[in-house]
């Protein structure tokens, strides 16, 4: 499931570069996989009724901490002025060699009016 709502908020699950089409993006470019990432969480925002603007946490994982520069200029194309709350978590690594991995809260506007 890549996310569920409840209460007027959308919990959407750890985003994988995985293309909409299910192929993977691991053999890409850290740029191409945070892109892909960061499509689907919007992607799954609308599909639950809200926008980036309505992100209130978001946690992002990053394989390598040097990517960290890298991600938060991409975040701020993608994501605009979305301010929510955030943390980067350095790890290890993620599953099938990804270097990026995002799971995010956000409001969904008309549940909570």
């Amino acid at each position: 499931m890549q996310a569920t709502t409840y209460n007027g908020l959308v919990y959407i699950s750890g985003q994988l570069p995985v293309r909409t089409d299910r192929s993977h993006t691991f053999a890409e470019s850290f740029e191409a996989q945070a892109r892909q990432a960061l499509q689907n969480l919007v992607e799954i925002l609308k599909a639950a009724g809200s926008e980036p603007s309505q992100l209130l946490k978001v946690t992002v994982y990053l394989v390598d901490v040097e990517n960290w520069p890298g991600f938060n200029r991409i975040y701020a194309e993608i994501l605009g002025e979305a301010k929510p709350a955030r943390s980067i978590v350095p790890v290890p690594e993620l599953h099938y060699g990804y270097l990026i991995e995002i799971d995010a809260i956000a409001m969904i506007p008309e549940v909570g009016k």
